[in-house]
């Protein structure tokens, strides 16, 4: 790899590693705890995710339980949680908020599958997006003369095996996803 390439193969990195944070919140039908992820709770005034308040645990495949370390944030939890786009109502006996994961209707997975296959999709046109402003950048430094043509075609080259690795990564992770998601 060389010095050229290297900033956009960090670049492509990232989108493959947001994608995989993005589908970590999508609610499949067993539970897992990074749906809680993106939910922030008012602590003391402060907004404060939902992980550093109390312990998330997984007693059973369709359950999440939360032990506030502080009980009297309970409401604020459960509130934070109602706010959320998670769609599940929380339960609390005054110690622990319990969700509940209920099975995905049939109509509810193939919709899910379309929007894993969406955020893919959106990947791939980043990852593609960020291989054309590379592309341009070479041009550009050939033109310079700063390369000769031949490493030119060579980081072309180059770039081009970046962008299949990651797009073949998306492909994996839409994949899992999906597999994930239609598994009863």
């Amino acid at each position: 790899m060389s010095k050229h390439t290297t900033a956009y193969e960090e670049k492509m990195s990232k989108s493959v590693k947001n994608l995989e944070s993005e589908l970590n919140t999508i609610r499949a039908g067993r539970a897992n705890p990074h749906v809680l992820d993106k939910i922030m709770v008012d602590y003391y005034g402060a907004p404060t995710p939902l992980n550093q308040v109390g312990n998330i645990s997984i007693p059973e495949a369709r359950l999440i339980q939360i032990q506030p370390w502080d009980i009297s944030i309970m409401k604020e939890i459960e509130k934070a949680i109602n706010a959320s786009d998670l769609g599940i109502n929380p339960t609390n006996d005054g110690k622990v908020i319990r969700l509940v994961f209920p099975e995905l209707t049939e109509e509810r997975r193939k919709a899910l599958t379309k929007d894993v296959k969406k955020k893919g999709e959106d990947t791939k046109v980043a990852i593609r997006n960020i291989r054309r402003d590379g592309i341009d950048a070479f041009k550009k430094l050939e033109k310079a003369n700063e390369i000769t043509e031949d490493e030119l075609k060579s980081l072309e080259d180059e770039i081009q095996k970046i962008t299949d690795k990651n797009v073949a990564d998306i492909d994996k992770l839409v994949e899992a996803k999906n597999k994930d998601i239609m598994a009863i």
